[in-house]
């Protein structure tokens, strides 16, 4: 056995441990045969990856970052991304989007932007599947947006040099029973809850 002596909790010490296996990143890492990987097996290859940047909130670095990433994907792949405020549907005005970017004159095309962290960034490269978290938000592209035909959804971070933007093209043929179901099921919520109301207010 190897020890190195500096001390635990310095930046040294965070330093020994980037790219390795350690007692507390162990559980995220071993998996049951025929699932897919952890987010710790993706950690490890964003350890010896990405570039180091200063400590930042996420969520306003998914802001600051969301118009280099359009701008990225706009020169990859030549189409010109409109920017708008919230999208409401036409068969329910309680029903709406706040999207990150339209595409086509008939909007038959969208962007969603995400700047997670690096281990995630990676995952939905390797399994070109968009993290579970953020389904339904996506589903809820086409069911705002009837003339939708195909969804982007664009992963970016600038500190997997290597790999700093992708996507994952979703299409509607493909999600279909599935916008049917979440459409009808907030339609019900939705009269669940003007009911309640109406009967408070009367």
């Amino acid at each position: 056995m190897k020890i190195l002596e500096n001390k635990q909790n310095t930046d040294a010490w965070f330093s020994d441990r980037l790219g390795k296996v350690t007692g507390s990143k162990l559980k995220n890492i071993v998996v049951k045969r025929g699932t897919n990987k952890k987010i710790g097996f993706y950690e490890l290859i964003a350890d010896r990856l990405a570039t180091e940047e200063p400590e930042e909130d996420p969520r306003e670095r998914g802001h600051r970052l969301e118009d280099v990433a359009i701008a990225e994907f706009e020169k990859l792949t030549k189409k010109k991304v409109k920017q708008v405020g919230l999208c409401i549907s036409d068969e329910n005005e309680n029903i709406a989007l706040s999207p990150d970017g339209l595409i086509g004159k008939n909007n038959e095309e969208a962007v969603e932007v995400k700047c997670l962290n690096s281990a995630k960034h990676l995952q939905t490269y390797f399994e070109q599947e968009i993290p579970s978290e953020y389904h339904e938000q996506a589903m809820q592209y086409f069911i705002v947006n009837e003339k939708l035909k195909k969804l982007y959804f664009v992963m970016f971070d600038p500190r997997i040099t290597v790999k700093p933007i992708h996507w994952i093209e979703i299409k509607r043929e493909d999600v279909k029973d599935e916008i049917e179901f979440l459409r009808d099921y907030q339609t019900q919520v939705l009269e669940e809850v003007e009911a309640l109301i109406t009967n408070l207010t009367f």
